[in-house]
């Protein structure tokens, strides 16, 4: 059966000023939540720690949430990787740096693909193309890395840091490649399948690997932002249903600390967003991303 052809969406229908001040309200208010949430969270814990994660580890948690929020504020996509390659680092289980970064991402992917369909940023065709082998491939995704993370953890967590290397080194390459016009890209299935089968494996994946395609293929910026912004939503459902379904919810720990982090870096984002070149942006992460995960290689093998 033939793909249907995609074609571009005009601009949205809403004024930037009427979507800036919406988004600018609500991450204010998310701001205020959780300055009040982590005070809470800070007081009421003891030395000893809370629930099995001491005052160091969740302030890890934190700053992984922020740097992931800001970084996808700013760039329209990146939490993922962002936060899997921090996360990495610490020791977490990969399975449960999945799990709590898709869960966590829900609120943000949410809140993202509402505004984006509010504002007429979204392709219907291609949001019907990408969306249920999108969702297969995160069920898929979010299954395989349950199974071998808790039964082959070590040997997981070597090719996690394999993947995100190859994620800087793909963000460098498309930071200075030039857009292609191709009217025959017809593999948006493929694509999707693809995307959210890394998304819920590694962690992350879904933006860089889907927008960046898209993009890369001469498809408007603001449509495929949107539409691919809301079909995340759908693809982190999926995982995250997945996730909780056989973890339980074991890993909340880890989702509060990356909720919090991005609470609070979410008026951040909004602030630098649009301000920062998109190519300086890309490159600047790729070369953090690179460096980090080369540097977990490194300690693991």
């Amino acid at each position: 059966m033939s793909e249907e052809p995609i074609t571009n969406s005009p601009h949205p229908s809403g004024t930037p000023s009427e979507a800036t001040r919406w988004k600018t309200l609500a991450r204010l208010i998310a701001y205020s939540v959780g300055l009040v949430l982590i005070i809470s969270f800070w007081f009421a814990w003891s030395d000893e720690g809370f629930s099995g994660l001491n005052k160091t580890d969740f302030t890890f948690l934190l700053v992984a949430g922020f740097l992931a929020q800001l970084v996808d504020g700013a760039l329209g996509m990146g939490y993922g990787i962002t936060g899997a390659t921090i996360l990495l680092s610490s020791g977490v289980n990969p399975a449960m740096i999945s799990a709590g970064i898709h869960t966590s991402e829900l609120f943000s992917s949410g809140l993202s693909g509402y505004s984006h369909y509010r504002f007429g940023n979204v392709d219907k065709n291609l949001f019907r193309q990408l969306l249920v082998p999108g969702v297969i491939g995160s069920i898929i995704g979010a299954i395989l890395i349950i199974v071998l993370g808790n039964e082959l953890g070590s040997m997981v967590r070597p090719l996690l840091a394999a993947y995100t290397l190859f994620m800087g080194v793909t963000l460098l390459v498309r930071a200075f490649r030039t857009i292609q016009h191709e009217k025959d890209f017809n593999n948006y299935r493929v694509l999707a399948g693809a995307g959210g089968f890394l998304d819920a494996f590694a962690g992350g994946g879904w933006g860089p690997v889907v927008t960046s395609t898209l993009i890369s293929k001469g498809h408007t910026p603001n449509t495929t932002i949107g539409t691919v912004s809301l079909t995340e939503f759908f693809v982190t459902l999926a995982s995250s249903i997945t996730f909780v379904f056989f973890l339980g919810i074991s890993h909340w720990q880890v989702i509060a600390g990356l909720i919090l982090g991005g609470l609070i870096a979410a008026p951040v984002a909004a602030l630098i967003a649009g301000r920062i070149p998109r190519k300086i942006a890309m490159v600047s992460l790729g070369i953090l991303v690179v460096i980090w995960s080369a540097r977990i290689l490194f300690t693991l093998l």
